[in-house]
């Protein structure tokens, strides 16, 4: 059989860091942060929750794809600044066996207002950080997603230390 190897970036924008740190005690109310979300509908029409991604063009960088894509697909423009992980898998299609790999990024949130106009996606929204495990449709995507909650209350501190608030 055919082999092909695929590799695809996107990841999770990410909204409202430095505004979930409490400035008396320091602490990251993390149903503060909102994350953007994917919804797809499955062979069963079930609506699956994931992350925003799509394929790496020649010569371009994880991080652009991941900013190019998550645009196409929510309407939002983020800004990449860490990465969260790697999942890798196979599957077959059309006869060929094809090994996808996809970079999962952090994006900070720039501007923009979620959209669905995509035809590949059937839902868009905003996600409180502290439902995104339970919400995501797929085991990997969740074990990213339990990364990013870890990283997030460091990452929202140095947010608000640096100045940086959320684009309204």
């Amino acid at each position: 059989m055919e082999t092909r190897d695929e590799t695809s970036a996107g990841g999770l924008v990410v909204s409202g860091m430095a505004e979930a740190v409490n400035p008396e005690n320091n602490k990251v109310d993390m149903s503060q942060i909102y994350v953007a979300l994917i919804g797809r509908l499955d062979r069963r029409r079930r609506l699956l929750w994931s992350m925003p991604k799509g394929h790496v063009e020649d010569g371009e960088h994880q991080w652009r794809t991941a900013e190019r894509e998550v645009w196409e697909e929510t309407g939002i423009t983020g800004e990449a600044f860490d990465t969260l992980g790697t999942i890798d898998y196979w599957f077959v299609s059309d006869g060929v066996r094809i090994h996808k790999t996809v970079h999962h990024n952090l994006l900070r949130y720039v501007d923009g207002i979620l959209n669905d106009e995509d035809p590949e996606v059937t839902e868009v929204a905003w996600v409180p950080m502290s439902e995104l495990i339970e919400r995501l449709a797929y085991a990997d995507e969740r074990k990213l997603a339990r990364v990013a909650y870890d990283k997030m209350p460091n990452l929202a501190r140095a947010e608000a230390e640096a100045g940086r608030a959320t684009p309204r």
